[in-house]
């Protein structure tokens, strides 16, 4: 009996829980630590008063143990540390993370992650309904586009249950920075709030939710993107893969300064005056070109 051939990063125990495209462009394990993840900084000039102010409850991501005031440290799912990414204590905070890259070649691509998604364990509470989002979001400029694939899983809004995926397209305002003085070549928009949002067709999805709310359950993501096309190719969600036929991108003309960008951005948003959290145990981006 002829065994079928197995990937070569099976061998690997790592990458073994991921399935990456033939190319890998960056295996950030948060144990080894912040793998050039940092905070989103609201495009200034000259002042940081500049700043627009959707962007200013947004601070530095931090490595963390998971531990808490029950039982002690709980850990990462394959090491000690995790990517914690925290809401600011009021609804609709939104916090962010991203890692900026750029690519070679306009390829297919995808994002693979192992996240969890916590409230501040205040009270002795199951307290899921604390959380309101976490997203992923692809800042992407060729040429000639701006491209920013946002999708987010609405856990929650305004108290009531709504366990369901979104994705969104339509565009912000951009707005010069730096007043009667600026100099054309620094623009911002704030395209993270709650506005927008579309629901994607058959994106109901019960996530896993321990009983209390120092529990963690790390669950899988992917998302597939092509470069070329600059369109969706695939959405999933542990054992749930939705369909992405009709799912839209941000499109706007290309910005000053940003050829070939790639940046990968996490997302996490309160829905309660308690401090949302997202846990990234490890995020794989691979792509597929040939050699050149």
């Amino acid at each position: 009996m002829i065994m079928p051939t197995r990937p070569a990063h099976w061998g690997d125990p790592e990458l073994s829980k991921f399935d990456p495209l033939p190319r890998i462009m960056a295996f950030d394990k948060f144990s080894d630590g912040m793998r050039g993840y940092t905070a989103l900084v609201g495009n200034y000039e000259y002042t940081l008063d500049n700043v627009l102010p959707g962007f200013r409850d947004m601070n530095q991501p931090m490595l963390s143990n998971g531990s808490h005031w029950e039982t002690g440290t709980h850990g990462a799912l394959s090491g000690t540390y995790a990517l914690k990414i925290a809401s600011r204590p009021r609804p609709r905070s939104v916090n962010m993370a991203l890692k900026r890259m750029t690519f070679r070649k306009a390829c297919p691509i995808q994002i693979e992650a192992y996240f969890a998604l916590k409230p501040e364990a205040t009270d002795m509470l199951l307290s899921d309904l604390d959380v309101g989002a976490f997203g992923l979001v692809l800042d992407l400029q060729d040429n000639e586009r701006r491209i920013m694939p946002h999708v987010r899983y609405l856990n929650a809004f305004d108290g009531k249950r709504q366990q369901k995926w979104q994705y969104k397209s339509m565009l912000e305002t951009p707005h010069e920075v730096g007043g009667d003085a600026s100099t054309g070549e620094t623009r911002s928009h704030h395209h993270f709030g709650a506005d927008g949002w579309v629901d994607v067709p058959g994106g109901a999805q019960e996530l896993c939710y321990n009983e209390v709310p120092t529990k963690y359950n790390w669950h899988y993501f992917k998302l597939g993107f092509d470069l070329a096309s600059m369109s969706f190719t695939h959405l999933q969600c542990n054992d749930r893969v939705f369909d992405v036929s009709t799912l839209e991108p941000m499109r706007m003309g290309a910005w000053p300064n940003l050829n070939c960008m790639l940046n990968v951005c996490w997302t996490i948003e309160s829905d309660s005056n308690k401090r949302a959290y997202l846990y990234l145990d490890s995020v794989l981006v691979s792509g597929d070109w040939a050699d050149a």
